[in-house]
């Protein structure tokens, strides 16, 4: 037998500390290549179970779904929000569901005519419906309008059991995004709605996305439901408030529901937050506190000095309003509730008496004054009765299960920066900060006591 030619090792490879050297920058490149492209940031962060990996739908690359994703604040690998298993869950979820006396039907609606959705009820009347301690007393909830959508959008709304989760885009601000993290059965058993207006549609239609002359409208996972605003709201936010605070009637019965901001996109399934946020913490609704603000006041000058609402003299009015009928600044008498102003992009509901109940003030709030729900959410909690049982959870949480994005550049119409332009007869925008508080030089008489106890004087 001949003499076997040893294999010969390039030189390259010789050394053993060069060869770990490159296994580690191997290594470190990959999970650094992988962590840039991760929207959370974080190379290990996984969910609890095996998601759906399948794209739900596939866009154009004209349409831009992902452009102008908003950096997290709060960047962390450690999960803020502790899942239980997937199976579990979702058997619990379902059980609830069916149980029909966990859900009792104990609001009654007013009915009739009117001449907006909502009705326009004044100060007096808005005031008589916050202390509800009559179940037999009539409340004012919306559609004293139809709502305009198709029959069959709402048979398939009205068929809608269970889990609801419901977004709108009015006047084409955003983009429609895909829930991303979904479990094997959770397109099985839980709804997508997108309510849409007419200029909304025709953006759609302008990227092929849907056709003109379908019936019904289906994005991925999203139902896409037209709705003919010309006969509701002149300004399109307050048309998305609508689906947004009125959920628990246009899906009847739905026993939970969450509301997502189109310009958010969910990364954790809907059965896993509900259980989360709201069924384990025992609470009727669930929403994240604000990154910065914890008075309403902050937020109202924070409105008027950014231009989210253009009329300063409307804002001071409601101001003024709310803090003659018990406003006061947040302090800690009002615990368990640790702030007065939410993020209301995201919002989870049990549809119960008092949930219910807050979505029906505080649409009524929204009518009289404006759609920046933020101002009247601590003045419709702290005076409701009986109390709403709230979970207002930490920024992080809000990061860990959605990624928000950037409205959309380009609009036709009316622009978040032109809301209430046209509620102002002047054409000047008044800039807010300490202004928005005094009038000819004079301290608002109805908030001096919030203010002084707001700034600990």
């Amino acid at each position: 037998m001949g003499k076997t030619t040893p294999c010969k090792i390039p030189l390259l490879f010789q050394s053993k500390l060069l060869c770990f050297s490159l296994l580690y920058l191997a290594t470190t490149l990959f999970f650094a290549l992988r962590n840039s492209l991760s929207p959370s940031q974080c190379g290990f962060k996984d969910p609890p179970f095996d998601p759906i990996q399948t794209p739900l739908f596939t866009y154009p690359h004209s349409y831009g779904e992902h452009k102008y994703a908003l950096p997290a604040r709060r960047s962390s690998c450690s999960s803020s929000v502790l899942f239980s298993d997937y199976k579990v869950v979702f058997k619990e979820i379902q059980d609830l569901c069916g149980n029909s006396s966990a859900f009792p039907p104990v609001l009654k609606y007013m009915q009739g005519n009117a001449d907006s959705f909502g009705g326009h009820f004044g100060t007096k009347k808005r005031i008589a419906y916050i202390d509800h301690q009559n179940n037999s007393l009539d409340l004012p909830c919306g559609f004293f309008k139809k709502f305009p959508i198709s029959d069959s959008d709402r048979t398939a709304m009205e068929n809608c059991h269970g889990v609801v989760v419901v977004s709108a885009i009015f006047n084409n601000h955003d983009k429609i995004r895909q829930p991303r993290g979904l479990g094997s059965k959770t397109l099985e058993t839980v709804c997508f709605f997108m309510f849409v207006d007419d200029t909304t549609l025709k953006g759609l239609e302008h990227h092929h996305l849907i056709y003109e002359k379908s019936n019904e409208f289906k994005i991925g996972a999203w139902r896409i439901v037209k709705v003919s605003s010309k006969n509701l709201y002149e300004n399109p936010a307050m048309n998305g408030v609508i689906p947004k605070y009125l959920v628990h009637r246009l899906f009847p019965n739905s026993k939970f529901s969450i509301w997502v901001d189109a310009k958010l996109q969910l990364t954790a399934d809907p059965l896993l937050l509900i259980h989360a946020l709201v069924v384990s913490e025992n609470v009727d609704m669930a929403i994240s506190k604000h990154p910065f603000f914890i008075h309403t006041m902050e937020e109202a000058m924070a409105t008027a000095r950014w231009k989210k609402w253009r009329d300063v003299n409307a804002l001071l009015m409601q101001m003024e309003t709310y803090c003659e009928n018990g406003l006061q600044p947040w302090s800690s008498n009002k615990l368990p509730y640790p702030s007065d102003v939410p993020d209301s992009a995201l919002i989870l509901r049990k549809h119960g008496l008092r949930s219910n109940l807050f979505s029906c003030l505080m649409f009524s709030e929204l009518e009289a004054f404006n759609p920046r729900d933020q101002l009247a959410f601590a003045y419709v909690r702290d005076n409701m009765s009986p109390k709403l049982k709230l979970n207002m959870f930490e920024e992080q949480v809000f990061e860990d299960i959605a990624v928000e994005y950037r409205h959309s550049l380009k609009r036709v119409g009316i622009g978040a920066n032109d809301e209430g332009s046209k509620a102002s007869n002047s054409k000047g925008t008044k800039r807010a900060s300490h202004e928005l508080l005094f009038i000819n030089g004079s301290s608002c008489s109805s908030c001096q006591n919030y203010l002084l106890k707001m700034w600990g004087s």
